[in-house]
């Protein structure tokens, strides 16, 4: 069984929409006994990093989540803000993660005046790492992307793409069972359905 994180927050029923072509056994739940009982977690999200944490304590799943996480190596894959909240930490708020990856959030660059901030539109990938998570994904394939903050890796093995935007940031992270991407996805055409699809389908 497949779960979307509902913590009400980000366009969560456009993923799981997707996600049910590939697999009808996709539910949208908070429920803590779906999330013990998921086969693989998809974390998706736009918004507040701190409202984002804040939501994820009231609504008492953190526990259900790092026991499938990091205890049962159950696969979880973050989508834009999603990914981000695995990290340690975020300048957003100056918040705290779940501290899944060694990683923190940080916020473009604000000084480079030809940045326009959020970073909105199609850009393409640089794939640094082998991954199987982007098997059939050409290296230089164009993805959606919508955010003002970034993930800044500690270990450069986690780092499975990059992205240029001023500055090279990480938009693909893979650590064991964890995987994230920063762009969306769902709103990505053929290559976001592909890398769903490698998602829900891979080992």
């Amino acid at each position: 069984m497949i779960v979307v994180i509902d913590y009400g927050m980000g366009n969560i029923g456009t993923i799981a929409a997707k996600i049910k072509k590939l697999d009808p056994s996709v539910i949208v739940s908070s429920d803590t006994d779906n999330i013990e009982r998921a086969d693989k977690l998809v974390l998706p999200g736009v918004g507040s990093f701190k409202a984002a944490m804040q939501n994820f304590y009231n609504l008492g799943i953190t526990s259900a989540l790092e026991r499938q996480v990091i205890r049962n190596k159950i696969p979880i894959l973050g989508i834009c803000l999603g990914m981000q909240l695995f990290t340690r930490k975020s300048e957003e708020g100056d918040c705290e993660g779940f501290g899944w990856i060694d990683a923190e959030t940080v916020r473009f660059n604000e000084a480079d005046q030809s940045l326009r901030i959020p970073h909105m539109g199609w850009n393409t990938i640089n794939i640094k790492n082998n991954c199987s998570f982007l098997s059939g994904i050409e290296n230089g394939s164009r993805f959606y992307f919508s955010h003002s903050y970034h993930v800044r890796c500690c270990n450069p093995d986690d780092i499975i793409a990059t992205t240029e935007y001023g500055d090279e940031f990480c938009s693909v992270v893979n650590h064991k069972n964890i995987y994230g991407v920063q762009f969306h996805p769902e709103r990505s055409h053929k290559r976001g359905f592909m890398l769903l699809s490698s998602f829900i389908w891979g080992d």
